[in-house]
């Protein structure tokens, strides 16, 4: 006779509450075309429920602000950093002219859970990298995870973001790097076979070229964290640069042409590797 298998507890979550990003609601017969012509992520095929990773660029090609967007019923949620919420309801409505479109702030809290395989109710699949689980918006609740979830603090879905290889706001700023340094052409956060988009020259002309001179990638040193901002030394070449830096470690932006022209050193002479995520295309 054979023994029934053991079945499994299910797993526990991870939920944090991200007060650092904001929400506001897109509406209106033009909502999509309007918005289309913005954004570096197609949104016609955007269905009810479903999150796109984005960027609205300057005319220039650089990024201005990462932005979700969650599909709905009637219109289109975008999750945004809480300190460009004015500034992206201001650009919005610059462009806004004649559409017919609504845009308001939403006032739905955002949430991420990671560590599970389902998501939560009113949650979609974080579409950047496998690892990085569901985000959720408005009324869900850790108490509708199969299992529970334990409720930490932004710093601990910071320092899961981090393990999972992935810059977040603090190392491209605003208006200061362009999408592909940050990698959003490798998390889904670009689509380049939609129509045009604000900065889609640049960034269409930087991919087409195939070398990408320039990336984000998490590092790892020996000792405490480099400071946001130090310089990265390749041999008695400049090879990059802190852009964010906490205890759970810290992300650079990198000159990939020179990794490896001589031994990888900070200013205080420690040593520094990058630490490259799965996902990225080290061959680059």
């Amino acid at each position: 006779m054979i023994a029934p298998a053991p079945s499994l507890a299910p797993s526990v979550g991870h939920w944090a509450p991200l007060k650092s990003r904001a929400s506001l609601t897109l509406s209106g017969p033009d909502w999509r075309s309007f918005l289309q012509g913005l954004v570096t992520q197609d949104v016609e095929t955007l269905a009810p429920g479903e999150l796109r990773f984005a960027a609205l660029l300057t005319p220039q090609g650089r990024l201005l602000f990462d932005l979700f967007l969650v599909g709905r019923e009637d219109g289109c949620l975008i999750d945004c950093a809480v300190e460009h919420l004015g500034a992206l309801l201001q650009r919005l409505k610059m462009y806004r002219l004649r559409a017919k479109v609504e845009i308001a702030e939403a006032h739905e809290p955002v949430w991420a859970l990671w560590g599970v395989d389902s998501a939560p109710i009113g949650g979609s699949r974080d579409p950047r990298a496998p690892g990085m689980g569901f985000r959720a918006y408005g009324e869900a609740r850790p108490e509708s995870i199969p299992g529970g979830a334990c409720v930490e603090d932004e710093a601990a879905y910071e320092a899961h973001r981090l393990a999972q290889g992935l810059p977040g706001p603090a190392d491209w700023g605003s208006d200061r790097n362009y999408p592909i340094e940050a990698n959003f052409d490798l998390l889904g956060g670009i689509d380049f076979r939609k129509g045009c988009f604000v900065g889609q020259e640049t960034t269409s002309r930087m991919k087409r070229r195939g070398v990408i001179k320039n990336r984000m990638a998490p590092i790892a040193v020996d000792g405490p964290p480099p400071a946001a901002g130090a310089p990265l030394r390749a041999g008695e070449l400049r090879a990059g640069q802190v852009s964010s830096s906490s205890e759970a470690g810290a992300m650079a932006l990198l000159r990939l042409d020179r990794l490896g022209e001589g031994p990888l050193t900070l200013e205080d002479g420690r040593a520094w590797r990058v630490v490259w995520p799965a996902w990225m295309k080290q061959e680059e």
